[in-house]
């Protein structure tokens, strides 16, 4: 993952768990309800979190949208 230099991954996480992305936390997206059961982590070429939806338990892991993440880099160059 090309990340900024002046944001580390794990400021990165930090910030994203800010917007709830972080345990216990409940989010929707794709159209579905999940319950967030980890803290966010580095994924292939992006930021995960392991879920649990309203439809089925079984736990998975849930790459955040590409958005989520541009938004904040976005907002770490600005107030850099």
């Amino acid at each position: 993952m090309s990340i900024n230099d002046s944001l580390s991954i794990c400021e990165l996480c930090e910030h994203v768990k800010h917007l709830g992305y972080a345990i216990s936390g409940r989010i929707r997206l794709y159209g579905e309800e999940f319950e967030v059961v980890s803290d966010p982590f580095l994924e292939d070429d992006g930021i995960a979190v392991r879920v649990r939806s309203k439809r089925n338990s079984t736990v998975r892991v849930l790459q955040l949208p590409a958005t989520v993440v541009q938004s904040m880099k976005s907002r770490s160059l600005k107030a850099a």
